[in-house]
């Protein structure tokens, strides 16, 4: 499953549903989460269930369901069932994942963890590679946790994240990569910002994210470009994995004038397989 970007839909705008599925994102996510207002619920339900029971073959759809402690959660995974994967808001670790798991049952599908909405969460990250078997990815959130633990804000006057909020960014990738999972980045909430996001999401790219959340059609093509290696990147990738295939006794080598070992080998591999290219 490719998740270089994570289109958010409102589950009570049907309306929507197609037109973020040609919008060129990986998957769409309809949420019946924050999106949607609680006298709207069950309307985002029915529209949900509806468009996926209807749905054509292709395209990846996620459903963001309510938090597992509240009244909804059965209504919610009626209305998912036939979604590729479920995001577990709320989530507080490897036991948030196993408590949803036992409500699905016979019928398990993936899941993909909004991990860091509560300070409990936080101390729980690490948790996350004991139940990796059921997740799609991790991602991690900057909005619930400020107002959880009364802070004005995550982010600096010029979009940078605050220290505490660095912090919480770093642990979630970690704790998606040592789960073995995709590393989702949040969103960018300045919809007008192109040349904002565009820097945000490189720097994603950058950091060890495998891909971001979006909240807007129009930021898909930039969160696109900015997973996708690109040609020069790609051409040297196959350069040091030709190479080592072509000495396999080899610890090190040289490529482009630079020497490379078993690290440079792994990251080679990976963009060649984020390119398609493997």
């Amino acid at each position: 499953m490719r998740l270089r970007s994570l289109l958010f839909v409102p589950g009570d705008r049907p309306e929507r549903f197609a037109k973020a599925q040609a919008s060129g994102a990986d998957a769409i996510i309809l949420d019946l989460e924050d999106a949607v207002a609680p006298e709207h619920k069950d309307a985002a339900r029915a529209a949900v269930a509806a468009f996926l029971h209807a749905r054509a073959p292709g395209g990846t759809v996620l459903v963001r369901i309510n938090p597992i402690d509240g009244d909804a959660l059965a209504r919610d995974l009626a209305a998912a069932r036939g979604a590729d994967a479920l995001v577990l808001p709320k989530a507080e670790g490897a036991n948030t994942v196993r408590a949803l798991a036992a409500h699905l049952g016979d019928a398990p599908v993936p899941v993909l963890p909004i991990a860091t909405e509560t300070p409990a969460a936080i101390f729980q990250l690490g948790s996350y590679a004991q139940v990796a078997e059921h997740l799609v990815g991790l991602t991690w959130g900057a909005e619930d946790l400020p107002a959880a633990i009364g802070a004005a804000t995550s982010r600096e006057a010029d979009g940078q994240y605050t220290p505490p909020y660095q912090t919480v960014r770093a642990l979630a990738l970690f704790a998606a990569h040592a789960a073995g999972v995709a590393a989702i980045d949040t969103v960018y909430p300045a919809l007008k910002d192109q040349a904002g996001l565009a820097a945000y999401a490189a720097r994603a790219a950058r950091d060890g994210f495998t891909g971001m959340l979006a909240l807007h059609p129009a930021q898909v093509p930039i969160i696109n470009a900015a997973f996708t290696p690109d040609a020069q990147a790609v051409a040297h990738a196959r350069r040091i994995v030709d190479a080592f295939a072509a000495a396999p006794g080899a610890g090190a080598l040289q490529v482009d004038g630079r020497m490379v070992d078993a690290p440079h080998l792994k990251q080679a591999r990976r963009i060649l397989a984020q390119a398609g290219a493997l």
